[in-house]
């Protein structure tokens, strides 16, 4: 029966419209994934002198087992980024006599058909067939190959569970998320844990007692386990939608009805967010530009540059704006016509826009208040350039936005994806960036920076006050290009 699924598959990519423009993709991306490959096998075989040079007072085989767990660490956070989920249209196979565990099973196994799954392999083999093999002999070097596997296969189902888990409520890949990346605070910048001893507690009690490799592979089993249950029992739409339907939904957002119709809006478009690939991606990402600016100012040559904290403070108070921002109606382009037939007002559709904008930068400017650490002076920037955004940055995205006429699917990871970019987006780059620059920088040449800051920021409180005058401009450019707009969006 597995079989039949692979063939039935391969008819429906071979008879799809869109097989020629796919196939042009997958060599695109094979190419890609081959020559990243090859560089994996380059730093393989030469893996031995690398960890010579980064830890030369260890041995080879200390180094090599303290870094297991890090290498797994970012690889599950890259799989949780690109890993695609394995997808077969289930309903026609449902009203015939086909058992759920076969078609489970299928959705299952065909998971293990991973790039991801490749990597460690071409990693860390050669390695221990260099030096594993050699210093420690046949059995402790089979105990690595299989415990290697064992994390393989749990890294890859655990991706799985939690991209499948985070389709039904978004913010369980932001919690993820959070907890990598404080894991990773928490050992490389903050030093409360030590993630290459912990992997040295296990490998290298796997040097002495070889058995314990069956750990790994009974917590890949487990949890393949886990992703086969968890697919048996949402196999049926109806059921998904029955558990749907018992609980409240986790995205409801009380606050936002003081706005009225302009809250529902942006309650509808957090909720698109949260439930769906690509958006949700620039939300996560936006949560990890916000520790750009640790990589920066702890640098003696750049914690004394005004400028570069202008920029830093541009972009991590404003990254929503800029990665959410310039693809604003292309967004909702697969119900963009009922959008425009439908009761709501274009001028509260604008408002929401600068609302949903207005809260995603304000809640960036609080989470940036620990970097006061570096100085008042580089929050009272970061302060600056918050208003700036919420007076310039927003509507020179939206204007922007108005000349982007290229559909997006929501279900596709954006990951390697450059459905509805165009010209406008490369176009916007270039009056975000320079404008405060224009600004501020022949202020700075004068001898006087902070006359510069000021006025920046007066500008930015002044597109404030005009929001209103703004969102009428913007509204009447949208009615110029409302047609361009709404063709090109129904175009797949």
């Amino acid at each position: 029966m597995i079989s039949t699924f692979f063939s039935h598959e391969l008819k429906a990519f071979w008879r799809s419209k869109n097989t020629g423009k796919s196939i042009a993709i997958r060599i695109v991306m094979a190419v890609l994934i081959l020559y990243l490959l090859l560089n994996m096998l380059l730093v393989g075989f030469f893996l031995d002198k690398v960890l010579k040079h980064l830890f030369p007072n260890d041995s080879l085989i200390f180094s090599f087992c303290g870094i297991i767990l890090i290498y797994y660490l970012f690889e599950l956070f890259s799989r949780l980024q690109l890993q695609e989920l394995p997808t077969l249209r289930v309903q026609p196979y449902l009203q015939l006599p086909i058992k759920r565990n076969t078609i489970v099973g299928y959705l299952a196994l065909t998971a293990m058909f991973s790039v991801f799954n490749l990597w460690p392999v071409i990693l860390f083999f050669p390695f221990i067939f260099k030096v594993v093999l050699h210093d420690a002999g046949g059995t402790v070097a089979l105990a690595f190959i299989i415990s290697i596997f064992g994390i393989s296969i749990f890294n890859n189902y655990l991706a799985l569970y939690i991209k499948r888990k985070a389709n039904l409520n978004g913010w369980i890949f932001l919690i993820v998320a959070a907890v990598m990346v404080l894991i990773g605070l928490a050992d490389f910048m903050w030093h409360i844990i030590s993630i290459r001893n912990i992997s040295y507690l296990f490998f290298g009690n796997l040097m002495h007692h070889p058995v314990i490799a069956r750990v790994p592979v009974l917590l890949g089993a487990g949890m393949f386990y886990l992703n086969f249950l968890y697919l048996k029992q949402n196999l049926y739409l109806e059921e998904l939608s029955a558990k749907k339907d018992k609980y409240k939904s986790s995205t409801e957002f009380p606050i936002l009805n003081y706005f009225g119709a302009t809250g529902d809006l942006v309650a509808n478009e957090i909720k698109l967010m949260l439930r769906n690939k690509r958006p949700r991606s620039s939300l996560v990402m936006s949560l990890l530009f916000l520790f750009y600016g640790l990589i920066f100012y702890g640098k003696p040559g750049l914690k004394d540059s005004d400028t570069f904290k202008v920029f830093i403070g541009m972009f991590m108070t404003g990254f929503f704006i800029i990665s959410y921002g310039q693809f604003m109606y292309s967004w909702q382009a697969s119900h963009f016509d009922g959008l425009m037939v439908s009761k709501v007002n274009f001028t509260n559709f604008l408002k929401g826009k600068y609302l949903l904008f207005t809260v995603a930068s304000t809640a960036a400017f609080l989470l940036t208040i620990p970097y006061v650490y570096f100085g008042w002076h580089v929050l009272l920037i970061h302060f600056i350039m918050y208003l700036w955004n919420l007076g310039v940055s927003i509507t020179i995205v939206l204007y922007f936005a108005n000349r982007n006429a290229k559909r997006i699917d929501l279900s596709r990871g954006a990951s390697f994806n450059w459905e509805g970019v165009g010209a406008s987006q490369l176009l916007l780059g270039l009056p975000l960036y320079i404008a405060p620059f224009i600004i501020y920088i022949p202020f700075k040449i004068w001898g006087h920076p902070n006359l510069g800051l000021a006025l920046m920021a007066a500008i930015g409180v002044a597109g404030i006050l005009t929001r209103n005058y703004w969102i009428q401009v913007l509204e009447a450019d949208f009615y110029k290009r409302k047609f361009t707009i709404t063709e090109g969006f129904r175009n797949k």
